[in-house]
């Protein structure tokens, strides 16, 4: 979603340090080893809560050699194949574990078109100092299993240039010969089959913008790379080939200026021979203005210009029609049959291309485009029509059904039969970068999300995508807060970046919103999470810039009307609401490792425990439903620890190793004490963990086949259903998991 707040979309758009901000992973940790260490418990079944998509899909490929077979892949959810028979995408990479949390990002996805079941996935998210290097994964059994080559070098899935690709490929000649692009270290081989890696000589030199290699593509028995770190000039060529898989050479006559500064992606028609091109001014997805589309008659050299509009245009309100192109695909029964997408076009909105004559004509399909999201009914974004789309940069034509057309968005992936009726492909696949959790005690839905890109969503079913969509009223890019009062549950608080109001409150359980109908100056800016007392009077809302600066909390006594700084609350503090007493609240201060408390209903905090570890804003406050001054505090690797006199005094809990996010839910049969549910470790392993006795010991309840990469946002069990567990990722959405 085009949006001026921050999210896991923009970042690293420009600099390292926006790198982060939001939907990071905190770095700084002592790795966990792979074993596990908690005993296994009862065998736990594990499912994604449907919202459908959210997040933006990066590359689509379907198989040339295997009618129903397809691969897409995200910035940073991880891989997917799609399942035919049943019409759903497989997650392929949710093995990966919090250690190998960098590896959620796909940067690229190969296929053999001679041996139908492999594939291969070049794997890292951020190619910054401060993450880790990237991998290889290989399968021989579409994605089923893998075996793993671990790289020497980074490389960037969720960065600039995302949507560029492929950036591997399997050589046309040998199937045993892999070719890897980077972004920082120019082109790497493998000749056996990905097993092991070395750097290639390549006739350019990486450069500061961090694109490198940015497609390889096949023509006939001829490997094309294209080169992201070009500036458009002839001096810089942007495109070589080999014929040899040895030597390199500039493309001759290809195509020069701003138009065509940077190759997008490539797509090669084996009936004419001939290889389109697309190109942008910028990688994108964001920051692009201008770009062209061009084919290369590989028989003889010759190129073409075959841009369907050129960029530049002036719109009906005065304004310029800005837009690079993005994705293309061919047609393998239809020669001349070409399917590209515009990029980052905004005042125009996006659209896909056909051209059935080589590139002499086009058709916008856009223009007879009629969606159907009904599905996923969250694509309006709050407005009464979905777009046709934006961050286009993924385009797939099924080579066994000309007609069969999909392409990757932001938010989805659309696919059509008939060039008309267009409706989201997205069964199964969840990305969604997931912040709060709730699971209320009454009410239809059992779980209220806080998320990344699209606000909050009421799941009044967890097998279908929200109905009500985003929550509206306002409508909210990322949620930054979501809170229910846990005497009153009907009344509920959300806070978020939105260029129509930052807070908003529901007296129907989430079901409807209205707007606080005042808030202060800092909230548009700054908006951070928000607490509610136990009642409902009273309000605390604390403000954090995206840079990191965090402000004063303010609080309110008549539902948002007005509000008023609160002095004697630290600057940034986790802020936790008593579940039983209205006049309670705590914040814990991240800075001093100081628990604060306030009795007066917020008006003031006292300093209670000191001491505590300090430094890291991700530690975590919780409050045991049901009772009093019950408070448990997540330390990340400082372990956990609790109090049960309101934060006067705290406790090591020694069953526990680290603790990142731990949640509550209904009790064992016959326990007095609520479940525990908690993402941490207990020795070694960084896992899902649930306790039935105050955390005297602890059960693991996920296993190594689901683990999701990073997981420490938000953990929270089902009031209602005992062993129901909600766990929030960073891109694979909300996995829910129940005993078998």
């Amino acid at each position: 979603m085009r949006s001026s707040q921050p999210s896991r979309r923009t970042v690293l758009a420009g600099t390292a340090a926006a790198a982060a901000l939001t939907a990071l992973p905190p770095l700084a940790a002592p790795a966990a080893a792979a074993e596990s260490a908690a005993p296994a418990g009862p065998a736990y079944r594990w499912r994604t809560a449907v919202m459908g998509g959210t997040g933006f899909v990066t590359g689509v490929l379907f198989h040339p050699s295997v009618r129903g077979l397809a691969y897409a892949r995200t910035d940073i959810g991880g891989a997917y194949r799609w399942d035919d028979r049943t019409g759903r995408w497989i997650p392929l990479t949710d093995h990966l574990g919090w250690d190998d949390w960098n590896l959620l990002g796909v940067e690229a996805i190969a296929v053999d078109p001679a041996h139908p079941n492999r594939v291969y996935l070049s794997l890292g998210t951020y190619a910054q100092s401060w993450a880790g290097n990237g991998a290889v994964l290989r399968s021989e059994d579409r994605g089923a299993t893998w075996k793993r080559t671990d790289l020497t070098v980074k490389l960037g899935a969720n960065e600039d240039g995302r949507g560029a690709g492929e950036r591997l490929l399997v050589d046309p000649r040998d199937s045993d010969t892999l070719w890897l692009g980077t972004r920082h270290d120019g082109l790497l081989k493998s000749t056996d089959r990905g097993a092991s890696w070395q750097a290639v000589s390549f006739p350019a030199t990486p450069g500061a913008t961090g694109q490198g290699v940015v497609l390889l593509v096949a023509a006939g028995r001829t490997v094309y790379a294209g080169w992201g770190d070009s500036d458009g000039t002839a001096g810089q060529p942007n495109l070589y080939r080999t014929s040899d898989g040895t030597t390199w050479e500039a493309v001759p006559g290809q195509p020069t200026g701003t138009a065509a500064k940077v190759p997008i992606r490539a797509a090669y028609d084996k009936h004419t021979r001939e290889l389109y091109v697309t190109y942008g001014n910028a990688p994108g997805p964001n920051g692009q203005s201008d770009g062209s589309v061009h084919k290369l008659r590989t028989t003889d050299g010759k190129w073409t210009e075959v841009t369907p509009v050129k960029p530049g245009g002036a719109t009906s309100d005065g304004g310029t029609d800005t837009f690079a192109y993005g994705g293309v695909a061919v047609d393998a029964c239809r020669p001349g049959t070409v399917v590209v997408s515009t990029n980052n076009r905004w005042a125009l909105v996006d659209t896909l291309y056909r051209t059935t004559d080589g590139g002499r004509s086009w058709e916008s399909l856009k223009d007879k485009a009629v969606l159907d999201v009904s599905e996923t009914p969250f694509l309006t974004f709050g407005a009464d029509e979905p777009k046709f789309g934006w961050w286009i940069q993924a385009v797939g034509i099924d080579p066994y059904d000309s007609r069969h057309i999909v392409y990757g968005t932001g938010a989805t992936l659309y696919g059509t039969r008939d060039l008309r009726n267009w409706a989201p492909q997205i069964r199964g696949l969840e990305e969604t970068s997931v912040r709060q959790l709730l699971s209320p005690p009454a009410g239809a839905a059992h779980l209220i999300s806080g998320n990344g890109d699209i606000g909050v969503m009421y799941h009044e079913s967890l097998t279908a995508s929200p109905s009500r969509g985003m929550a509206s009223n306002p409508v909210f890019g990322s949620a930054t807060g979501l809170a229910q009062a846990a005497a009153k549950p009907s009344y509920v608080v959300r806070t978020g970046w939105g260029d129509h109001g930052n807070g908003a409150y529901s007296n129907d359980g989430g079901q409807t919103w209205a707007p606080f109908k005042a808030q202060p100056a800092i909230a548009k800016d700054a908006p951070g999470p928000i607490v509610t007392s136990a009642d409902g009077s009273v309000l605390l809302w604390s403000f954090a810039h995206w840079d990191g600066t965090v402000y004063p909390a303010q609080r309110s006594a008549d539902n948002g009307a007005t509000w008023a700084e609160v002095a004697s609350v630290p600057k940034g503090a986790v802020l936790v609401a008593d579940p039983v007493d209205p006049k309670r609240f705590y914040a814990f201060d991240t800075a001093t490792g100081t628990l604060h408390a306030s009795t007066d209903g917020g008006l003031t905090f006292a300093a209670r425990a000191s001491g505590l570890n300090s430094g890291d804003k991700e530690f975590q406050l919780a409050a045991a439903p049901g009772r009093s001054g019950d408070l448990w505090l997540s330390l990340k690797w400082n372990g956990l620890y609790r109090s049960t006199d309101g934060g006067t005094t705290f406790t090591k809990v020694g069953s526990c190793g680290a603790s990142y996010t731990l949640g509550f839910g209904k009790a064992a049969e016959g326990a007095p004490y609520p479940a525990v549910y908690m993402v941490g470790s207990t020795e070694t392993i960084t896992a899902v963990y649930r306790s039935d006795d105050e955390a005297k010991t602890w059960t693991r309840i996920n296993d190594d086949q689901h683990q999701w990469g990073w997981i420490g946002a938000a953990v929270t069990g089902d009031p209602r259903v005992y062993g129901r567990v909600y766990v929030a990722t960073n891109g694979r959405g909300v996995q829910y998991g129940e005993p078998v």
